[in-house]
């Protein structure tokens, strides 16, 4: 699976994990040059506390485009070390 915004590649797996139909993606497969901490943070009553990054691409910034979960909740272990994307990410088949 490819993670792209603005015509660039923002992540690339063939292991994903897909959860309420996102792909979440390895840390390891993320072009992390593209990305900047950010301060929001969101709240899943099953996954746990989210944080997210903002994306930069030429000259643009999507803002809190990418979602994590730093300590996820026991039933969503499995996204630990994943990042997921949202807001005009386009999520394709490689």
């Amino acid at each position: 699976m490819r993670a792209t915004w603005n015509g660039t590649v923002i992540a690339e797996s063939d292991d994903t994990v897909i959860v309420e139909s996102n792909h979440y993606f390895p840390r390891a497969a993320v072009r992390w040059e593209h990305l900047t901490d950010s301060d929001t943070h969101t709240t899943c009553h099953w996954k746990g506390l989210a944080s997210y990054y903002s994306i930069s691409v030429g000259g643009e910034t999507n803002p809190d485009a990418v979602w994590f979960y730093p300590e996820p909740f026991e039933a969503a272990e499995h996204v630990r070390d994943r990042v997921a994307f949202w807001r005009g990410v386009e999520i394709t088949s490689v």
